[in-house]
């Protein structure tokens, strides 16, 4: 125990204190932005960030990742609080998705990410980047002062800018946190206006909201939202956890399923506290990675600066002006939905494009919910077309006069490829030979074999000579 706690403070002193810093500056105008792009009070977002860097750190096994709110649920979430009509009773979907998250990892259901095709993950982060650009712009498209508009192109600038090759020498500097910077200064000379400034009240735990728990039973509609942001705050913390691992230098391995429990824990917090949802998040991780975290000690270390923040210095935080936080969202929605994504996805081929195309359109003409499941309808559609076509292979050739056909069976026959099959043998000519090999099979359906069985009577009645190899036998007269 002593060593490990020496060893801890060792790392801290010489990785994490500096790589917990650096998360704090990307971390904090994160942290407001999606707050405010969820329409949720802006300490939830700042609340969300401490949970994640203090809670969800403290329980989990991951050395690099970081937690917080999520880009990815802001459409969900700024829903959800609408539809359900207040806040507080939006807590309790966060408390039911967090449960739900507990429950997967009990379960050691962690591999779930798996199971959902690539190209509908990729579509559904698309979309998700889609909406936050449209709901950023959108109110530039009505009344905003020209102090604002200014604020905001020059934010789009800075970032922008800080993409460029030559940027890379100021790569310790965080670009949200130049924005911020510059939307603080900026504010000063421009007066902007009080009602665009960030507002966060210096007595901000005593105005704190709590969830309404004698609604809980009340509304099908909370757990429906709580299961649906459970799931996807899982599948976005596995992606994470995925691309940060292989972003550790030392190849160290993140236990999913503990993972999970940690992220459910925190969620369930952030519900009772009154805190908006929150995910592993790429954008801090990576921030972490870069600047040199060894251990999950940076992770807490930025979660307790953020809360210092909150209680030492509100009113520099009161200075931030929206538009520069709406700025930084709009980068953010650009990085989620990049053309050259589109590019990479099309040169993929249809069975990648059709699912990953067609689950931007639904999500964005209905909603997340719906357009993943008809994502995942068109990929599962794609998947049953490939195994009826791969799972058997005809060959026909003519000997001494006579058909020969050879039916070859691959790995895994299941009865996805039943009609295909009994179409195949029922198109056998008549007076022919026939062969159907199943030596390289590893599995083969009982209906694929009942159909084999019932074609050796039909076989006998045309004419057809069949030999079957690596086949085992069914007998159909005791199934009759």
């Amino acid at each position: 125990m002593k060593r490990t706690l020496k060893y801890y403070r060792i790392m801290w002193l010489r990785y994490d204190l500096a790589a917990g810093l650096s998360v704090f500056l990307v971390a904090l105008p994160l942290c407001l932005g999606i707050a405010l792009a969820s329409g949720a009070p802006l300490y939830a977002g700042l609340l969300s960030g401490m949970i994640g860097g203090i809670v969800v750190a403290a329980i989990s096994a991951s050395p690099l990742a970081v937690s917080g709110p999520a880009a990815g649920l802001t459409t969900l979430v700024a829903a959800s609080i609408i539809t359900l009509g207040n806040y507080p009773t939006f807590l309790l979907t966060v408390i039911i998705a967090g449960a739900f998250q507990v429950l997967l990892g009990v379960l050691k259901l962690g591999a779930i990410a798996n199971y959902f095709p690539s190209a509908v993950i990729k579509g559904m982060l698309a979309a998700i980047g889609l909406m936050l650009i449209i709901n950023q712009v959108k109110p530039f498209l009505h009344h905003v002062s020209t102090a604002s508009l200014l604020i905001a192109i020059c934010s789009v600038l800075i970032l922008v800018l800080m993409r460029l090759p030559f940027a890379k020498k100021f790569s310790f500097l965080p670009a949200p946190l130049l924005v911020v910077g510059m939307g603080i200064l900026f504010s000063g000379i421009l007066a902007v206006e009080k009602d665009q400034l960030v507002n966060i009240p210096a007595d901000i735990f005593s105005k704190l909201s709590f969830p309404e728990f004698k609604r809980l039973f009340s509304n099908i509609q909370i757990w429906k939202n709580g299961v649906v942001i459970g799931l996807l705050a899982t599948l976005e913390t596995l992606l994470c956890i995925e691309a940060i691992d292989k972003l550790d230098r030392h190849n160290r391995i993140t236990p999913v399923n503990r993972e999970l429990i940690a992220q459910g824990i925190g969620n369930m917090v952030c519900g009772v506290l009154g805190a908006i949802p929150l995910t592993a998040v790429v954008v801090r991780g990576s921030a972490n990675v870069d600047a040199g975290a060894r251990t999950k000690m940076s992770a807490i270390t930025h979660g307790a600066l953020l809360l210092l923040a909150v209680v030492l210095i509100p009113f520099v935080l009161n200075r931030i002006p929206y538009a520069a936080l709406s700025a930084i969202l709009l980068m953010t929605g650009y990085n989620l939905t990049q053309p050259k994504l589109y590019k990479n996805m099309f040169s993929l081929g249809w069975k990648q494009f059709l699912p990953f195309i067609l689950t931007i359109v639904m999500i964005l003409a209905t909603d997340l919910l719906i357009g993943v499941s008809i994502g995942l309808l068109l990929s599962a559609y794609f998947i049953i077309q490939n195994n009826f076509r791969a799972e058997y292979r005809i060959t026909r050739t003519v000997m001494n006069g006579k058909e020969t056909e050879l039916i070859k069976l691959n790995s895994n026959v299941t009865f996805l490829n039943k009609v295909k099959l009994k179409k195949a043998l029922d198109e056998v000519p008549e007076n022919s030979i026939l062969t159907i090999d199943g030596s390289n099979c590893n599995f083969v359906d009982y209906d694929i074999l009942e159909i084999i069985s019932e074609f050796e009577n039909k076989a006998k009645d045309r004419h057809i000579t069949l030999y079957t190899i690596g086949i085992e036998k069914v007998n159909v007269t005791a199934i009759h």
